[in-house]
């Protein structure tokens, strides 16, 4: 239950709605559709994950975490990467602008993979941009966080709510759809 735990007043569950990008890759010759359980599911762990970033409780964050994504990130070290950051999560405002689907890709496990690009714009002018990816293993098997990467543009590297160019074209992040700041 979310609305009983110290949140800061402007965290967010982010929203997943039909202005979302939403892309799916399979191995050739495979159809596949994600269901609406999978898109809620691995919405789900995402939403927990950077709630818990959010109110900056690292323990449950770092539990959501791959334990081969653990493994190479032993916890003090993630938590102080984490820790270094304190703006990063910290109003817990982001917003999805796209979803991409990846059945069994080559070289990775295999399973289920989302992986799901986001903007969060601050009250002060900043902003943050990345992606959480989650991966299901098996067919009813809970998703588990593998990759997360975000960057922070600081207000004077932005113009009327976009990166300055040269910015832009440094930043990993997806923009697409959204570069306007209209939530």
């Amino acid at each position: 239950m979310i609305a009983a735990v110290a949140v800061p007043a402007t965290a967010q569950v982010p929203l997943l709605g039909p202005e979302v990008e939403r892309a799916v890759n399979a191995p050739e010759g495979v159809a596949f559709t994600p269901t609406a359980a999978d898109e809620s599911d691995a919405m789900g762990r995402v939403a927990s994950y950077t709630m818990a970033l959010a109110k900056r409780d690292f323990a449950s964050a770092y539990a959501m975490l791959r334990l081969s994504f653990q493994a190479s990130n032993p916890r003090i070290e993630w938590e102080m990467n984490q820790r270094k950051r304190e703006t990063l999560w910290a109003d817990g405002v982001i917003r999805i602008l796209r979803l991409s689907w990846y059945q069994d890709p080559a070289g990775q496990p295999p399973g289920l993979y989302a992986a799901f690009d986001f903007r969060g714009d601050r009250p002060d002018g900043t902003m943050d941009c990345g992606y959480v990816v989650v991966h299901r293993a098996a067919p009813g098997s809970g998703f588990t966080v593998v990759r997360t990467d975000t960057s922070e543009v600081p207000a004077e590297m932005i113009e009327d709510g976009v990166p300055k160019a040269d910015v832009l074209q440094q930043l990993p992040c997806y923009l697409g759809k959204g570069i306007s700041t209209a939530f």
